[in-house]
């Protein structure tokens, strides 16, 4: 959920920097991340699971991918100009994903 909107409340509070900016979100490095789930609640746009969820493994895969090809984010920046239009909307993979950092 976080394609299109891109909060980036999350970053601040991670404590290991695990964080990555590509154009239009954000992916989590799973080897890096240290499962702590202090981000999970500072999402606006709850976009971030444990990858402990039924059916999370192509998400986990998406952001390890991603997390080697994109920058490390770890100061907060404004979202999305037309982020509260996308938050929760359906299909934003393939609407709106950009693999541009």
């Amino acid at each position: 959920n976080c394609i299109a909107c891109k909060y980036t409340d999350c970053v601040e509070v991670c404590p290991v920097d695990c964080f990555y900016e590509g154009e239009n979100m954000l992916v989590i490095h799973p080897d890096e991340c240290i499962d702590c789930g202090v981000c999970e609640p500072e999402c606006p746009a709850d976009a971030i699971r444990p990858d402990t969820e039924p059916d999370m493994e192509k998400w986990v895969e998406f952001n390890r991918k991603y997390s080697e090809m994109w920058p490390v984010i770890i100061t907060k920046k404004d979202q999305m100009p037309d982020a509260e239009k996308h938050d929760g909307e359906d299909g934003k993979l393939e609407k709106y994903f950009s693999e541009a950092p």
